[in-house]
């Protein structure tokens, strides 16, 4: 907040010694708002443990999610395809953390894809269990990044947390499901999170 007020102050100089000053203060907020993420994504990561899971519909959560999302897949050039099964069973879930996990997916396919590009998610029934499908057609991931993407604080960006992945397999982990991923590079990525299907013994 006092950066914020420093920066008002000098907006609107002319000054040349202010000038100078209002840039390292830019710098600094960018370094701040760079630390205030890795420590929101650490958060996320270090909460997720042993869940409350109650009956979950992953079609109307994803639907849910989508809604608030697409504004700002709308601004980055992301056309979201959703492809969802009718009639899909129910999950055991933990509502709020299956949508941070939607939404580590959906960043992770949006720095892959910088230009803009297309984003489909998928639900479907797989067995006893029920499949979330996240493919986008970015730059895609080699075969050294693909070993290693769910190594806590592993990145191939200087500036990435390393923990986006590694918390949707803790979440996905979490919900007694396992994560998959096939990439190629140029040829995008695709993400399958296989969840188990909601019984009433389990309800």
């Amino acid at each position: 907040m006092n950066l914020d007020l420093l920066v008002e102050d000098l907006v609107d100089s002319e000054e040349a010694r202010d000038r100078r000053m209002l840039d390292k203060l830019h710098t600094v907020q960018s370094e701040c708002h760079h630390l205030e993420e890795i420590l929101d994504a650490f958060l996320q990561f270090a909460r997720v443990g042993s869940l409350d899971l109650v009956s979950v519909n992953l079609n109307t959560l994803v639907t849910s999610f989508l809604d608030f999302y697409r504004p700002q897949a709308d601004e980055a050039g992301i056309d979201i395809s959703p492809h969802l099964e009718p009639g899909l069973p129910n999950i055991g879930g933990d509502d709020a953390v299956l949508r941070q996990m939607l939404m580590n997916l959906c960043r992770n396919a949006a720095e892959a894809m910088p230009e803009g590009g297309r984003l489909e998610i998928q639900t479907a029934v797989d067995n006893d269990h029920v499949a979330l499908v996240v493919i986008d057609n970015g730059h895609g991931i080699d075969t050294a990044a693909r070993e290693r993407m769910f190594e806590t604080f592993f990145s191939t960006r200087p500036s990435g947390s390393g923990l986006g992945l590694p918390t949707v397999r803790k979440i996905a982990q979490a919900h007694h499901g396992t994560i998959t991923c096939e990439s190629e590079p140029g040829q995008g990525t695709k993400f399958t999170i296989r969840l188990p299907i909601d019984t009433p013994a389990e309800s």
